[in-house]
């Protein structure tokens, strides 16, 4: 019995051995995977790109740069004040606070105006109040209610919006927006926007080609930009 102990020792022994360095390359295969496998996934930092329609600051100063509205901001300091055209016979005080001027009922070619008002600086204008009022389809002007009259406010980087309609042609005028700007506390600019390509853009004894709207065909209408360069104090 003793002799035949000892006759299988040695395998007995060779096969711990075998079984020890086994489980050493494992443990080692083990703890290498983990190690890959936390490099895999480990995560980068994190790069936020601003989408195409946020705004995500303010114009620069002294170059033509590309809001992140989609509107091209050409300026530089110091920046020529908009032109100052007549405010005409139509105004009315105490217009609606309201960034679309159409309703279910209003006709004509829908016009979404957008821009930007700046100083003389190139720096935005937050808050500015911009005043609208206009003629219908027909040329013809609501002075006994707020039909296609309004007014709105610039937001944090002097961005502005609203809703109308292409005005129409009265006897001795061309197809004209009026507008009024003025920053907080600061002078009123009364001025006039204008179309591109009117025939009558020539014989208007008022139209001024500064202050032509840049006219775009949308999927629900037009939309036209224009940027107001005003003076604050």
């Amino acid at each position: 019995m003793n002799n035949r102990i000892y006759r299988v020792f040695p395998y007995i022994l060779l096969l711990a051995l075998l079984l020890l360095a086994c489980a050493g390359s494992a443990s080692q295969a083990g703890s290498q995977g983990l190690v890959t496998n936390s490099a895999t996934v480990s995560t980068p930092p994190l790069t936020v790109v601003p989408e195409a329609n946020s705004v995500a600051a303010a114009p620069e100063q002294t170059s033509s740069s590309t809001a992140n509205s989609g509107l091209a901001i050409s300026c530089t300091s110091p920046a020529s004040l908009t032109v100052a055209l007549t405010e005409g016979p139509y105004f009315k005080a105490n217009t609606p606070e309201r960034a679309s001027l159409i309703d279910a009922n209003t006709t004509g070619q829908k016009l979404t105006v957008s821009g930007y008002v700046l100083d003389g600086d190139c720096l935005p204008v937050a808050n500015a109040r911009i005043e609208v009022w206009q003629a219908n389809a027909q040329g013809q002007y609501d002075n006994t209610g707020y039909t296609l009259r309004g007014h709105l406010f610039t937001d944090a980087n002097g961005h502005y919006q609203f809703e109308t309609i292409v005005p129409g042609l009265y006897p001795g005028r061309t197809e004209h927006i009026h507008i009024k700007v003025q920053a907080p506390n600061g002078p009123e600019l009364t001025t006039q926007l204008f179309f591109p390509g009117v025939a009558s853009n020539d014989s208007d004894g008022i139209f001024d080609p500064s202050m032509v709207l840049d006219i775009h065909q949308a999927t629900d209408g037009l939309t036209a930009q224009f940027n107001f360069i005003i003076a604050t104090k």
